[in-house]
């Protein structure tokens, strides 16, 4: 092979390489949704992917992370503190018509079974009805009890009862 063939081939691959260099991107670290500025000012999605994943599904959401509301003992009354994760709740189910999810009552290790089972009943109705204030159909939330079989927290005290009185909210995985 020639010098001047050598130089030919070189000077190609120097071409097609400097043809392939890559443009730097904004930083893509944060794929939340959020979007960064351009340099013509306007804003612009960092990324696709976190829109594509519903808030029920995306761990790092409030509709995700607070679907608990809790109760005092004996009682089946939503109180006023948890009108907020309610809101927040019955307005995303509002907004998507066609998602069902299951409302699940509970209740502490006190009390005889059927008597846990009849307030975690109630205690799903209420948070049923406290959902459709909000725009939640009825076809939307089925109100279920667990009574106490299903405890969040171990053992045989107020703290643990007081976590285990709640109901749930159950949203498909998919």
């Amino acid at each position: 092979m020639s010098q001047r063939q050598l130089a030919l081939i070189s000077a190609a691959a120097l071409v097609l390489l400097s043809a392939c260099s890559s443009t730097k991107l904004p930083d893509t670290a944060d794929l939340s949704g959020k979007t960064a500025d351009t340099a013509a000012g306007a804003a612009a999605p960092i990324s696709g992917v976190a829109a594509v994943v519903a808030d029920h599904l995306n761990p790092n959401s409030l509709i995700a992370s607070q679907r608990s509301i809790y109760f005092d003992f004996d009682q089946f009354t939503v109180k006023a503190e948890d009108g907020p994760l309610i809101e927040r709740q019955g307005k995303y189910l509002a907004s998507k018509p066609a998602l069902m999810i299951r409302v699940e009552g509970n209740a502490d290790e006190r009390g005889g079974r059927e008597y846990n089972l009849a307030l975690g009943q109630k205690r799903a109705e209420a948070v049923v009805r406290a959902l459709k204030v909000y725009g939640v159909s009825d076809k939307q939330a089925e109100p279920v009890s667990f009574g106490s079989e299903k405890p969040q927290a171990p053992g045989h005290d107020e703290a643990a009862w007081a976590k285990n009185r709640r109901v749930d909210l159950a949203y498909p995985s998919k």
